[in-house]
């Protein structure tokens, strides 16, 4: 299939109704095991292209149960490339799925069908069946967008350009401002055809944009406890329009050096839901670094309606929560999670991926100083943490991770070091007992980056 082959013309505006886009090839039908009853959790695992963990051959998902997951006898490879389902995105595929694990959802990130929306339906092991209409949502938001599962049912894609506007020519030139222009699609994955969709310039103010802000990146948006706003993470940057200005020598392009220092804080964009209209930012004074995520989700809506979302995921590596308000739709500035204070480490712990489970808890994987990857039970509450140990943690890196599988009492996380074998591990988080369980093989300069 040829992405070309969806476009029926060109298509501007920035609502649309609804549009669906049939698929333009069917996979040869597999047949259903007939247990719907099963809670299958599905392993992702990203293929190595040129380097050794750089995740750029693409996505395997394969689907075991948890009696497999627990079970240390149980051993699983799917390497060499086959025996699980190959998601076609030549990058690692951002990855959604339904909270009872029966579908998958993908857009492929990148290539010639970029953009392209699939859901595919979960009967166990390699089984995986596509489902619905492909939809393009190339047409809205490019062919390497960014989305999540904003709620059950719903998903939501965005992405983001910036044009810097000045005066004068090269070497003799005034910074203006940079302006920002933000997409975004509403998706329903029941039934997969887009809702709507929206347009917008980043409303800073007239101040903010003389002082040379800008987003670079938006993602993880999260539909709010009252259905009626989404909030989208934000890679805030700032530059010093009175700095001396560069021009690339290749591309002409002229640019200011950085000033992020001195960014004021982190910053989320609101919209109403699900009008997808009234862009306003909020901004937090408690952590001041990207609330944007990387391949992960990053924000949740807790027991008590507020929504927690952390910072830095896709940084050096920070170790803030933070909290907005169900009740303003803005930051709750007296509230700060801080996982290195949390768990007492000398250094910084930095959240790579996290989930929340319920009683306002979360599950955390995350690094010490860049390097690592540990395991750790949160409480929003008590602003608390305690440690899960593994074996693997001093060779592990987090740094693709993308999703953590919950289950009732259950977490499950596939650990493997880049080219090492693992296992799955389960976590009962109202015990604190943790089973390693299944053992997965590896391929050279592959890893596993998630369970759904």
């Amino acid at each position: 299939m040829k992405r070309g082959q969806l476009l029926r013309g060109a298509l501007y505006g920035a609502v649309i109704a609804s549009i669906t886009l049939g698929s333009c090839k069917k996979d040869s039908p597999s047949p259903d095991n007939g247990n719907d009853n099963t809670r299958w959790i599905t392993l992702t695992a990203a293929l190595k292209l040129t380097n050794d963990g750089d995740g750029n051959g693409g996505t395997l998902a394969y689907a075991i149960n948890h009696e497999q997951a627990i079970n240390p006898a149980y051993e699983l490879d799917i390497f060499p490339v086959g025996k699980g389902l190959k998601l076609e995105s030549p990058r690692t595929s951002r990855v959604q799925a339904s909270a009872d694990g029966k579908f998958l959802y993908d857009i492929q990130y990148t290539g010639a069908d970029g953009g392209i929306f699939q859901k595919f339906k979960v009967n166990g092991e390699g089984n995986y069946v596509r489902e619905g209409n492909e939809v393009n949502t190339a047409i809205i938001l490019g062919t390497s967008p960014r989305w999540v599962k904003a709620a059950e049912g719903v998903g939501i894609g965005v992405s983001i350009a910036t044009e810097t506007i000045f005066t004068g020519t090269f070497p003799a030139v005034t910074f203006s401002s940079i302006k920002s222009t933000a997409a975004i699609a509403s998706l329903n994955l029941e039934n997969p055809s887009i809702l709507n969709t929206a347009s917008f310039v980043v409303p800073f103010t007239t101040e903010q944009l003389a002082a040379g802000y800008s987003i670079g990146r938006i993602d993880v948006p999260i539909i709010n406890q009252a259905k009626n706003k989404v909030y989208i993470g934000c890679n805030v940057s700032k530059i010093n329009p009175n700095g001396t200005p560069t021009q690339n020598a290749t591309s002409g392009v002229i640019s200011w050096p950085s000033d992020a220092a001195n960014i004021a804080g982190t910053v989320t964009i609101v919209l109403d839901y699900p009008t997808l209209k009234n862009p306003k930012l909020i901004w937090s004074t408690q952590s001041k670094y990207g609330n944007n995520g990387y391949r992960t989700m990053i924000q949740y809506v807790g027991d008590d309606g507020n929504v927690y979302q952390a910072t830095g995921v896709n940084t050096t590596g920070y170790n803030h929560i933070l909290r907005i308000d169900k009740n303003t739709n803005d930051y709750d500035n007296t509230y700060l999670f801080d996982l290195s204070a949390a768990l007492g480490v000398n250094g910084i712990a930095g959240i790579k991926a996290w989930k929340y489970l319920g009683n306002n808890k979360g599950f955390v994987m995350y690094d010490i100083n860049k390097t690592g990857g540990y395991l750790a039970l949160i409480d929003l509450n008590t602003k608390t943490a305690t440690k899960i140990t593994t074996e693997y943690e001093t060779l592990l890196n987090f740094a693709q991770q993308q999703s953590i599988a919950v289950e009732g009492d259950y977490v499950y996380v596939p650990l493997t070091p880049v080219s090492l074998p693992g296992n799955v591990f389960v976590y009962n988080w109202k015990t604190g007992v943790l089973t390693k369980g299944a053992k997965l093989a590896n391929g050279t300069g592959h890893r596993f980056i998630g369970a759904y």
